[in-house]
């Protein structure tokens, strides 16, 4: 069982009254409701953090490598996916440079 600390927050009473108007008309207490928005905004910026370590991570491998994706490989891997097909991930290649 995880233990539990007490919190005080100052809320203006406007959104006070917003938070017990939502929580009554989802049946839960305006504590129960502010824990979960607490806890649904912590695990938002968790992934959004998580989500930016990877991305740094894949853009430093590109820089050293050069190696990517085509988006057209990573649509089609989507589609055989989802159509239940069993195939490998796309190689990354070295794209051919474009005319500015």
């Amino acid at each position: 069982m995880s233990s539990s600390t007490t919190t005080s927050i100052r809320l203006p009473q406007e959104l006070k009254a917003r938070v017990t108007k939502l929580a009554a008309a989802a049946g839960v207490s305006t504590h129960s409701f502010i824990v979960e928005a607490v806890v649904e905004r912590t695990a938002m910026e968790e992934a959004r953090a998580d989500f930016e370590r990877v991305a740094q991570k894949r853009w430093q491998h590109y820089r050293r490598t050069g190696l990517s994706v085509p988006i057209e490989d990573m649509l089609q891997y989507a589609r055989d996916l989802a159509a239940g097909k069993d195939v490998p991930p796309p190689k990354g290649r070295k794209l051919a440079k474009t005319q500015a």
